[in-house]
């Protein structure tokens, strides 16, 4: 019934693999979005919240939330930008810098994962096709 369907074939789709990424984050007390957000922090240190919001493609109050949640945790800070006091710049805290190395391994855990279960090529494939069309939206 739903062979022509993107919006429930993708759904379905996204139910397994939240399924999958919540298990995985769940050890940290984190959502799937938030260890993004801090794994892209970690890798990235003293991006702004327009920025995080840019790099993860969702709405400013929405990462704003997020960050709040993890200055909560005591896994991030927000510090005043040198050229503008408006904007903050959001850094990694000790506590984060310690269980970096961990976030990344559980990155490349569901990697392999996703590669095992579906195939590198068919998973390269389509990630590269999943983002050319959300480009294309």
């Amino acid at each position: 019934m739903f062979e022509r369907c993107i919006y429930f074939n993708t759904h379905a789709l996204t139910r397994k693999l939240n399924a999958l990424w919540d298990e995985g984050f769940a050890r940290f007390d984190l959502t799937p979005s938030q260890g993004y957000l801090l794994r892209l922090v970690l890798a990235q240190p003293g991006l702004t919240q327009q920025s995080l919001s840019r790099e993860l493609q969702l709405n400013k109050s929405t990462v704003t939330r997020f960050v709040n949640q993890l200055e909560k945790k005591s896994l991030l800070k927000r510090v005043s930008s040198d050229g503008d006091q408006r904007e903050n710049m959001i850094v990694p805290s000790d506590m984060s810098l310690k269980i970096q190395e961990e976030l990344e391994a559980l990155g490349d855990s569901l990697y392999h994962t996703m590669c095992e279960k579906l195939g590198k090529q068919n998973l390269k494939s389509f990630v590269k096709t999943a983002r050319k069309l959300s480009e294309q939206l």
